[in-house]
């Protein structure tokens, strides 16, 4: 029994030793923007380091997005009825379709956010990774990065991660 014991509170040990790190922000090398707008991602944040004009419109987004998402979910659960399973992708999908349009369109749509923004990516990652080293410790930066996820729904799954590799090797 103390074998088992010692093994177990190895492996916690070693769990905890392992677990992914977060550098501070300010030790992170951002990846260089692309000035202008003609990446993929527009960044919620100007080259100054204030909010974009699409970001300040849209305030009212991540509203809009949970609206949609909830939309999404209703229809998935008429579609559930009638097919198990595939149903509640097919809602899930729906909610962030529809919570996306709705986050666009309170934003301004896709033609204001691009003319109002004179910084953009080519990859999520990248826009992750710079807006945590640049923009982290602005007073708005919760809400910019909640609006950025709405209208870049991979931001949500990519924002964590990319950070984390960025930290790696990073004392």
């Amino acid at each position: 029994m103390k074998k088992i014991s010692a093994l177990v509170l190895a492996l916690m040990l070693t769990a905890c030793a392992s677990a992914p790190r977060i550098a501070a922000p300010n030790l992170i090398k951002a990846p260089q923007p692309i000035v202008g707008n003609s990446g993929k991602f527009m960044s919620p944040y100007t080259e100054d380091g204030t909010v974009a004009a699409w970001v300040e419109k849209g305030r009212n987004a991540s509203i809009g997005a949970n609206l949609g998402g909830f939309v999404g979910a209703q229809a998935g659960q008429k579609v559930a009825e009638q097919i198990p399973f595939v149903g509640g992708l097919i809602g899930q999908k729906l909610g962030e379709t529809a919570g996306r349009a709705i986050a666009i369109k309170m934003a301004g749509g896709e033609e204001f956010i691009r003319a109002n923004s004179d910084l953009s990516f080519n990859t999520v990652n990248e826009m992750a990774v710079y807006m945590y080293a640049k923009n982290s410790t602005h007073k708005d930066f919760a809400e910019a990065l909640k609006l950025a996820q709405d209208i870049y729904p991979e931001l949500k799954t990519a924002y964590y991660p990319a950070i984390i590799n960025a930290s790696v090797g990073v004392n």
